[in-house]
């Protein structure tokens, strides 16, 4: 658990340490194991690994609560989603990552429980279908479209209803958003992204500040198997280590991009919801904004985001995305280049007589 009296900047860098005696190394070697001495903690590889351990102490102490660390993002939605009783029904945003709706709408397909869907960032409307739900799916800011919930009221509204409440928090990482500490039940992480910051691994993380309900995370995850693998932990919590300025940087660029491309020409609109390091721009349409993206020489089109690097793309070419997202939005993972060549190459892409 965090030590209250430090700042979130010094637990990215203190947390999830071996202890401090002569010789030790100050950081959780890799451990390739499958298979341990028996009457220790863990007996079976599936069941623990020191790597894991040390990254789920540091990502846990930063939450507030107790992490447990998976394969993958979608993995960790998965062992969530499968906390929802059979039948139960699941409020979630209209506009999320999108496989995240898919497991969910599968769910509901096969009948196992019902998805209300609304507008997170309409409080009243969220609260209005959370009578009889068995959870609260709240991400913020979503993806793509930027919408930011009010957390704290909707934690509360749920606990209310007999819900429980989850925020998918990789946008917002814990330094900008602890939702735990605003009462939430669960947060969801990506690591993938900003977390582990790098564009190197694939993994996810659930912290939870109910031991009980930490447990039966853990427990899904031992009988389903999707765990992280050592190297994936130990370079994930690697990346955390420098987070902080990671996110300063980007953070900063993306607020100074957002300025700039307030009234470009051909910018229909900026979407940016004040902290972070995403934003999103409206193009005309979609050939519009293939156009710029195709333009573009630092940015990297891709679809992932998070890294140190900058990256951008068309969501609509997805054809899985919702049909709420504008058909020309750009969504832009602002990196921690230097914000004139970011601005420069970007603009300079939308400078085309097609495009405005």
């Amino acid at each position: 658990m965090r030590d209250e009296r430090l700042r979130p900047e010094t637990v990215v860098v203190s947390a999830g340490r071996p202890p401090h005696v002569p010789g030790a190394p100050f950081s959780e070697p890799v451990t390739f194991a499958s298979a341990f001495v028996a009457g220790g903690d863990p007996e079976y590889a599936r069941y623990g690994n020191p790597t894991w351990t040390a990254f789920e102490d540091a990502l846990g102490a930063l939450e507030g609560g107790e992490c447990v660390s998976f394969a993958s993002g979608m993995a960790a939605v998965s062992a969530v989603a499968a906390l929802v009783p059979h039948g139960g029904a699941v409020v979630v945003p209209r506009h999320a990552y999108q496989h995240t709706l898919a497991l969910l709408d599968g769910g509901a397909a096969d009948g196992r429980f019902e998805v209300r869907r609304v507008d997170i960032a309409d409080v009243d409307a969220v609260e209005a279908a959370m009578p009889g739900a068995a959870m609260v799916w709240i991400e913020s800011p979503t993806n793509p479209a930027l919408e930011v919930a009010d957390v704290e009221r909707l934690a509360a509204s749920a606990r209310a209803a007999g819900a429980l409440s989850v925020v998918d928090s990789t946008f917002a990482t814990p330094l900008l958003q602890r939702p735990l500490g605003q009462g939430a039940d669960v947060v969801v992480h990506s690591v993938t992204k900003l977390i582990a910051g790098h564009s190197d691994i694939v993994l996810g993380a659930v912290v939870a500040d109910d031991p009980d309900l930490a447990a039966r995370i853990r427990h899904h995850r031992g009988l389903h198997g999707a765990i992280p693998g050592p190297m994936e932990s130990f370079l994930a919590l690697r990346g955390l280590r420098t987070l902080s300025v990671r996110l300063e940087r980007a953070a900063t660029n993306a607020r100074d991009l957002a300025a700039r491309l307030e009234n470009v020409p051909g910018v229909v609109e900026v979407r940016d919801p004040g902290f972070g390091t995403v934003l999103a721009i409206v193009l005309r349409d979609a050939a519009t904004a293939d156009r710029a993206v195709d333009r573009v020489r630092l940015w990297i089109p891709a679809t992932s985001l998070g890294g140190v690097e900058s990256t951008l793309e068309r969501r609509r070419r997805w054809a899985t995305e919702a049909p709420t997202i504008p058909e020309g939005l750009i969504r832009l993972s602002v990196g921690i280049e230097h914000i004139d060549d970011l601005a420069d190459d970007l603009l300079g892409a939308l400078a085309g007589d097609d495009v405005d």
